[in-house]
């Protein structure tokens, strides 16, 4: 038998097993969720607690942190756009390896302050890396997943968004008791862990991953679709206050101290993580355009609950709502999308990618313009609120809209 026999039979082995259908489903899944964990949990969010660090270790000024944070999103946008590039030219689950590995190697290049240079590129790369395991994961398993379950397991894949964050206040503030170079060479072993763990648990690729599809443009047209990647859009914005304004506004803008603010952003985690699995499930159980109008009604509550109240209830319930809608919308778009294309997995790939670019684009130019209109208001930390809750009202409003629209047609 050759290499390439061996190999094909080794890729091709989860699906000459047929008794064994929801034990490999939930097995892709597992692999899914440790590829969000690594790509999108720990290499975005594990930044956030390091640096004061960073500040205190004179490994970088307050300014140059800042853009460095700043490469991580630029990263993730690049590599929303050239996710389906990268899937056509090797095959979406060699990416999916690659990427983890790169995530890997980015934490251990981390450890070294050659340069700012340096840095900003392996903060680049590992945005990047978040950005094409975010388009090509569920796409390459959810096509092995039956519809009824959908829901639940692209909950399962994107819970690794909310175990980054949940890490982010737990994990990394022991690693940095034994210093910053071994932070960041624990955050790479991590990685390197669940890299090796996953590496064999994809599923096999269909032909059609590595080739696009010629007669996939028609379903675009769907004015459903096109909202969709409007709304998606603007439930980034939404996100934007809470993601990276919470704990400074307990912090400071409360007077309540960093240690309460760490705790909120602990609660967002905590959120996170459960998010997308409740979310998944009422997708399965009462369809995704009536969820994802549920999510958006009850999302855009949590958001602009800070400007009708700070008591204590009213921060914890915000924080760990939005948290759980910060991965927890995903699977209802995803499940959304299978709705709108139901009979072309190229087609839902394709839609998939070009939301994902939306949210990515909204999120950066949030991120920016919010932390602009901060300055210009003189630190007013509620009008940021209410701009992120508004923005999902507008959301909800273009879905309730087109939903209109297509009874007054029927």
């Amino acid at each position: 038998m050759t290499n390439a026999d061996t190999k094909r039979h080794v890729e091709t082995r989860p699906q000459q097993r047929p008794g064994s259908t929801s034990q490999a489903t939930w097995r892709y899944a597992v692999a899914g969720l440790s590829a969000s964990l690594v790509g999108l949990g720990l290499a975005r969010f594990s930044y956030t607690p390091l640096i004061p660090a960073l500040i205190a270790a004179k490994w970088f000024s307050a300014s140059d942190v800042v853009y460095l944070g700043a490469a991580n999103l630029a990263g993730y946008l690049a590599g929303a756009l050239a996710a389906r590039a990268v899937a056509s030219r090797i095959g979406a689950v060699r990416a999916l390896r690659a990427m983890m590995l790169l995530a890997t190697l980015s934490f251990f290049a981390s450890s070294a302050p050659v340069s700012f240079t340096w840095f900003f590129a392996w903060r680049f790369l590992s945005g990047l890396t978040g950005g094409i395991i975010m388009v090509l994961a569920a796409s390459v398993i959810l096509p092995h997943t039956s519809p009824a379950r959908r829901g639940i397991v692209g909950g399962v894949i994107f819970a690794g968004v909310g175990l980054g964050v949940a890490a982010s206040g737990t994990l990394v503030p022991l690693l940095l008791q034994q210093g910053l170079q071994q932070s960041w060479h624990g955050l790479g072993v991590l990685s390197a862990v669940l890299t090796l763990a996953s590496w064999w648990n994809w599923p096999a690729e269909a032909k059609t991953d590595a080739a696009p599809s010629h007669h996939t443009k028609h379903p675009r047209s769907s004015p459903a679709a096109r909202a969709l990647l409007v709304q998606y859009g603007l439930n980034a914005v939404a996100l934007v206050p809470h993601m990276v304004f919470i704990v400074d506004f307990v912090a400071r803008g409360l007077g309540q101290g960093i240690a309460a603010g760490s705790r909120y952003w602990v609660l967002y985690g905590l959120g996170a993580i459960v998010g997308p699995l409740v979310t998944g499930h009422l997708g399965d159980r009462s369809g995704f355009g009536p969820a994802l109008r549920a999510a958006f009604l009850i999302e855009a509550a949590a958001v602009l609950l800070p400007t009708v109240s700070t008591a204590p209830l009213s921060m914890i319930v915000s924080s760990v709502v939005a948290g759980g809608f910060t991965p927890g919308i995903v699977p209802l778009v995803l499940g959304r999308i299978h709705e709108l294309v139901p009979h072309s997995s190229e087609q839902q790939r394709a839609t998939w990618s070009h939301v994902t670019t939306s949210f990515a684009l909204f999120q950066a130019a949030a991120a920016y313009a919010f932390s602009w209109i901060y300055a210009q208001t003189g630190g007013d930390y509620l009008v940021l609120f209410g701009l992120g809750g508004g923005a999902v009202v507008l959301a909800l409003a273009i879905d309730l809209r087109l939903a209109l629209v297509i009874r007054r047609r029927s």
